[in-house]
């Protein structure tokens, strides 16, 4: 069992868990917008850890400041106890990987190529290509299953393709950690499933991975731990099983649902019941449509007949 908690309510485990990767009472926005305040999280070593919460609720703000991409204004983020600023960008680039939401790729480019360029941490002026890199985007590529695109065009690809390559290229970096931000947008159902499939599978062979996602459902079935964020806060972090209620749904998202077991996989599943309702007024409508209208006809004389 892992730690949870709901609006603070902690979970106490039987073990305590590790974490590379946290932050500690950080601030962090955009300009002079203050998104989070005061926010601390720890990100459970091998894990698959997923955010998810309403739009504008701070998901990718607070990947970014995971990823160094962003400064806190106050607090710090630790790698390994360090504070990740204190880090030179190869370094950190050494032991965090990062696929942001929208990556622009070169024209032109082939698929080993743009695998290759993960590599970039471990060039220098004097080491330049080596076996180790060859062996590391042979790797990556076949962690990924895009081997056989080797040779292929980017362009040619289609999205799921696409983001298989991109992970396998965060993935040359040869990082323990990997961040992803909102990975499956833009793609089809086919090919979300197939990026949160791959992302279980480099999670089973001991990566961590920390993904914002959209779909509360594909969160609750992939995610090993759940961050629920509303408003710049964490109102609640865990399994997934101990901590998604129709109450947490409801005043985070703001929608009344069912909560019922995955048939599949057995994941907690929500049921939205929005469309209930508006057949709840639709028939509420139609019978009173249906029912007789008693109307006092008016003469021209104004008399009540």
């Amino acid at each position: 069992m892992t730690n949870a908690h709901v609006n603070g309510a902690r979970v106490e485990a039987a073990s305590s868990q590790t974490s590379r990767l946290r932050a500690e009472a950080v601030s962090i926005g955009y300009d002079r917008v203050l998104i989070s305040e005061n926010l601390s999280v720890s990100i459970p070593d091998n894990s698959f850890t997923v955010i998810v919460g309403p739009n504008g609720c701070g998901k990718s703000t607070l990947l970014r400041a995971l990823a160094r991409l962003m400064k806190p204004s106050r607090g710090e983020v630790l790698l390994d106890d360090k504070p990740l600023r204190q880090y030179a960008p190869k370094e950190a680039a050494k032991k965090l990987g990062l696929l942001p939401q929208s990556q622009v790729t070169p024209d032109g480019i082939r698929v080993a190529d743009l695998v290759s360029r993960g590599r970039f941490a471990h060039q220098g002026l004097v080491r330049q290509w080596s076996r180790d890199d060859e062996g590391a985007v042979r790797e990556a590529m076949r962690l990924t299953g895009v081997t056989e695109l080797s040779d292929r065009f980017v362009a040619e690809l289609s999205g799921g393709q696409r983001q298989r390559v991109s992970i396998a290229m965060a993935l040359a970096q040869q990082t323990d950690i990997l961040l992803l931000d909102e990975p499956t947008t833009f793609l089809d159902l086919t090919h979300q499933l197939e990026v949160l499939e791959l992302c279980t599978d480099l999670h089973e062979q001991g990566h961590t991975l920390v993904a914002v996602l959209h779909d509360l459902n594909q969160a609750a079935r992939y995610a090993t731990h759940l961050i629920v964020m509303n408003e710049g806060c964490i109102v609640a972090e865990g399994p997934p099983t101990e901590i998604l209620t129709v109450d947490l749904v409801e005043r985070v998202f703001r929608v009344r649902c069912l909560i019922t077991t995955d048939p599949a996989v057995g994941t907690p599943q929500v049921v939205p019941l929005g469309r209930e309702r508006g057949r709840e007024r639709d028939a509420k409508h139609q019978r009173a449509t249906e029912q007789p209208l008693n109307i006092e006809r008016i003469t021209t004389e104004g008399a009540l007949q």
